[in-house]
């Protein structure tokens, strides 16, 4: 190489390398938590639908005496001047659900999806906070069988990032991935989750979903009796439950507002949800400026804005996971 552009191209090598860095601890958070003698849980205890009710997965939020790790409900309701801006009511906690149906050649299923916010993912740079920003959240999706038996838990950001599958006990094995080991801890994005959750034998089960503080990152999956979340092991918060359309139409000063941007080249992302670190980092490659903003799930016919789950750009309609058959066959699952 000419010695004129050496100095250019070390520089160029040593930018790009702390990049990279930077991008590795933006997506793993492993760190030892503070002692929490009672941490806050968030469960459904009241819902006209029995089936909403008893899948519906307890989330546990540690470090709660942050209020941006606190579940809420998005809002629209503050000053007139401000009438479209949104944020995260986190003094009424809300799960939000969709059920919906898919078919594949084997069965039709069913999947029950919740939805839950946050205020922020809190600006930090040690340790270094990706996904740094407004509005963001979590969704969990069971898969049930013709049965109403869990076979599937899959858990996403809001932004389609960071998603994670876990089977459960009853799910038959051909369903699975080539190769899954239901034996083996599985490492996704720095986290340590089960290769499968034990359903089968226990009374009144209850989907436990521990979320990593600051990034409420899914870090822990398990299932247990319903017995055992009691009082004096967690602080217990109970959830309102609302349809995910319920997100259309929040109450407003001018009367009502949606949660997503409804026109533009916005369109179908939360309200006040970008994410400058990941629009710097990850833009480019993935071919989307407002990558990592967070978005509604819905038919991307409608939005423009398929919730896909692939950086590749040319992959984006096989990884959307609104089309939820198409999307589990892109990840390798055989249902």
């Amino acid at each position: 190489m000419n010695s004129h552009y050496r100095p250019l191209w070390t520089y160029l090598k040593r930018s790009m390398t702390a990049i990279w860095v930077l991008l590795c601890l933006g997506c793993a958070h492993q760190f030892a938590l503070p002692e929490e003698p009672r941490p806050a849980i968030y469960t459904v205890v009241t819902t006209s639908d029995s089936l909403i009710r008893q899948w519906a997965p307890a989330f546990v939020a540690h470090g709660y005496a942050d209020e941006y790790n606190r579940i809420g409900r998005p809002t629209a309701d503050g000053v007139p001047e401000h009438a479209d801006e949104v944020w995260i009511d986190t003094a009424r906690p809300t799960v939000y659900f969709l059920r919906r149906t898919f078919t594949t050649e084997k069965a039709t299923y069913t999947n029950l999806i919740y939805r839950v916010h946050f205020p922020k993912v809190p600006y930090s740079l040690t340790p270094f906070n990706l996904t740094a920003g407004d509005n963001g959240g979590l969704i969990v999706v069971v898969t049930l069988d013709a049965d109403n038996r869990p076979l599937l838990v899959t858990t996403v950001h809001t932004c389609g990032c960071y998603k994670a599958f876990v089977p459960t006990d009853l799910i038959p094995a051909g369903l699975r991935p080539e190769g899954w080991d239901v034996s083996q801890i599985q490492s996704v994005y720095g986290e340590r989750l089960p290769s499968q959750l034990n359903y089968n034998g226990l009374e009144d089960p209850v989907l436990i979903v521990d979320l990593r503080p600051g990034v409420h990152r899914v870090m822990s999956l398990a299932v247990v009796p319903a017995r055992q979340i009691t009082n004096d092991r967690y602080i217990p918060i109970a959830m309102t439950v609302e349809p995910m359309a319920a997100l259309e139409q929040l109450p407003s000063p001018q009367g009502t507002t949606s949660f997503y941007y409804d026109q533009g080249w916005r369109e179908g992302h939360v309200k006040g949800s970008i994410k400058p670190f990941e629009m710097i980092f990850l833009s480019l490659i993935s071919l989307d400026l407002f990558v990592g903003s967070d978005k509604d799930y819905a038919d991307p016919a409608i939005t423009d804005n398929p919730f896909y789950t692939s950086l590749k750009p040319w992959r984006r309609h096989d990884s959307d996971m609104w089309d939820f058959a198409r999307f589990l066959h892109y990840w390798g699952w055989r249902f």
